[in-house]
């Protein structure tokens, strides 16, 4: 229930069903020539200013603010914990190769940590959210592709059913028991890493944390572009998401603070 909810708020969540909404309406009251005229002009300015690099920047800035990495360079950790939500699973069905969206970087970075001999295992956690059973599995689909890139299979771990970051920390927890794992690090995307530390806090863990996939960079205000762009619209679009989400995860209780210094 909570996850078809969430696929719900993430409609109405987006600036361009805000957009939708206002200029809908300033059909349907077109009767109402000033009424109808303010909420399509709304409507136009909603959908123009998520689409700028300024709007679209200030928040993922926001949301990247908290990623705090405590990732030590002189540790050999027992496990590296790598999040899905990198792969295209539609795409990689289709194609029948690792087909990857913007956050390939965490298995990227999970595959350097075990090259380089930071790590001597990895968890991978993530399932799928398609009911069928032959529906791509995210962690399995993760484990081929570091065993193609020369990783063991026994240096491989999956958690193959979780289908949110809550679920991620609940199953990848029972894993680190079973397996006696103390010294972990925990790799996902910069704007995901606050939601995702909480909630393995809220489980008892409290791993190193590596935040990659940095979508902002210092840029001043006045280099940037004015102009609207589909992609600062769905950068917009993501950094809402994941703000509302961690208000709904603290109201279900499913995060803990994390202390961490930088």
């Amino acid at each position: 229930m909570f996850l078809f909810l969430s696929k719900v708020l993430d409609i109405f969540l987006a600036p361009l069903s805000w957009a939708l909404l206002f200029l809908l309406a300033g059909a349907l009251l077109r009767r109402r020539a000033l009424a109808a005229r303010l909420l399509s002009l709304l409507g136009v300015l909603v959908l123009y200013a998520f689409s700028t690099e300024a709007v679209s920047s200030a928040l993922m800035r926001a949301t990247e603010a908290s990623a705090v990495t405590t990732f030590r360079p002189d540790v050999t950790y027992d496990a590296v914990i790598v999040l899905g939500g990198g792969l295209d699973p539609v795409a990689t069905e289709r194609s029948g190769r690792p087909e990857y969206n913007a956050a390939a970087e965490r298995v990227l970075r999970g595959f350097e940590l075990l090259r380089e001999g930071r790590a001597r295992q990895v968890l991978i956690s993530g399932g799928s959210l398609d009911p069928r059973p032959e529906a791509v599995v995210e962690a399995d689909v993760l484990s081929k592709q570091l065993q193609a890139w020369g990783i063991p299979a026994e240096r491989i771990v999956t958690e193959g059913k979780s289908r949110n970051t809550r679920e991620n920390a609940v199953e990848s927890e029972r894993i680190i028991r079973a397996q006696g794992w103390k010294t972990l690090l925990l790799v996902t995307s910069a704007a995901h890493m606050p939601r995702a530390a909480g909630c393995f806090a809220a489980v008892g863990l409290r791993p190193d944390l590596l935040p990659v996939d940095f979508r902002t960079a210092d840029t001043p205000l006045r280099r940037m572009s004015w102009l609207p762009r589909a992609s600062n619209l769905n950068q917009s679009t993501d950094a809402l998401r994941e703000l509302a989400g961690r208000v709904v995860y603290a109201r279900r209780g499913w995060t803990a603070p994390v202390a961490r210094e930088k």
